[in-house]
């Protein structure tokens, strides 16, 4: 596909940064909250399951749950048909490639590398904008991707930047990145409205689209995964009350939060939004672990949303 062919007002159609409004603010914090603790999940019973079996046993629950709700698209008359291709495109990349690559990285990097990696997001925002939608990068950008990017790394140095010269990269983070990337331009696709209304003005159905396609890519790479290695799964609470909540809270919750809060401020504003992220996720470590915030956890809050009021402003 070649997106540069597209006349501007296709290929940009929606991308525009918008000001912020409160109902956007909390839709874009919303989505890397869930998105920071299905991490921290994904991490916990990486154990018990095989990365890629985890993520399609993830997206068959969301879709049991959202079918109810949506089954209309599904129907021959749906549509959702004339525009396959774009659905099975954002089911490859939202649905098949990013949560596999963030639990295939999860079982041989590190979580401040993997973090790290991801906080790389405003930047490929910003590079694949420019390179195929016609998108504009400002000063403003530049400054708060740089502002953003500060306070993710000051939460991964845990307030010192001395550790960051002791980190290592390992295959783990070459995965992160690619799905740092692919994350990047599913959203940016997110802006292009080429279905009808009827269609994406339902919230379900749009995101039933990409998740019916998105099973089909995640179903051929869990079945490599078990022609490679039969995957041992352990079954039990554990297991099924993970599987629970990154079905209804990251994957459901999330994207329908990012879905709505991308058509509204913009996929370059809202990348400085997913590096919350990290800092989430310290958050949540440090509530787990029984340890207080320390100091540069505010310090790093203070970066990241500067970043993103610099960033959004006109």
């Amino acid at each position: 596909m070649n997106l540069q062919a597209l006349p501007a007002s296709r290929r940009y159609s929606g991308g525009m940064t918008q000001r912020l409004t409160p109902g956007t603010v909390a839709l874009l914090v919303t989505a890397p909250l869930l998105w920071a603790g299905n991490a921290v999940v994904g991490r916990l019973v990486h154990d018990l399951v095989p990365p890629i079996t985890l993520n399609f046993l993830r997206w068959v629950l969301a879709l049991a749950l959202l079918l109810p709700l949506t089954h209309r698209v599904l129907r021959p008359s749906s549509p959702l048909w004339p525009h396959w291709r774009r659905y099975a495109l954002l089911g490859l990349l939202g649905v098949g490639l990013y949560n596999a690559l963030l639990y295939l990285a999860l079982q041989t990097s590190t979580p401040i590398n993997v973090t790290l990696v991801g906080s790389s997001m405003p930047v490929w925002m910003l590079a694949l904008g420019a390179l195929f939608f016609g998108a504009t990068v400002t000063r403003r950008q530049l400054a708060g991707a740089a502002l953003s990017m500060a306070g993710v790394l000051l939460v991964l140095c845990r307030g010192e930047w001395a550790q960051l010269l002791s980190l290592r990269l390992v295959p783990g983070d070459l995965l992160m990145l690619l799905a740092t990337i692919s994350w990047s331009l599913y959203s940016w696709l997110l802006v292009r409205t080429s279905e009808p209304a009827s269609l994406r003005g339902d919230w379900a159905a749009f995101l039933a689209g990409q998740m019916v396609f998105g099973l089909a890519w995640t179903g051929a790479f869990a079945s490599v995964e078990w022609a490679m290695a039969p995957p041992p799964i352990t079954w039990g609470w554990p297991l099924a009350a993970a599987l629970l909540f990154i079905a209804i809270g990251p994957a459901l919750m999330a994207y329908r939060c990012w879905g709505i809060g991308v058509q509204r401020a913009g996929p370059t504003v809202g990348g400085f939004f997913t590096n919350l992220t990290p800092l989430f996720a310290a958050l949540m470590s440090a509530a787990f672990l029984g340890e207080a915030p320390h100091a540069y956890h505010a310090v790093a809050f203070v970066l990241i949303v500067g970043g993103i009021v610099v960033s959004s402003r006109r």
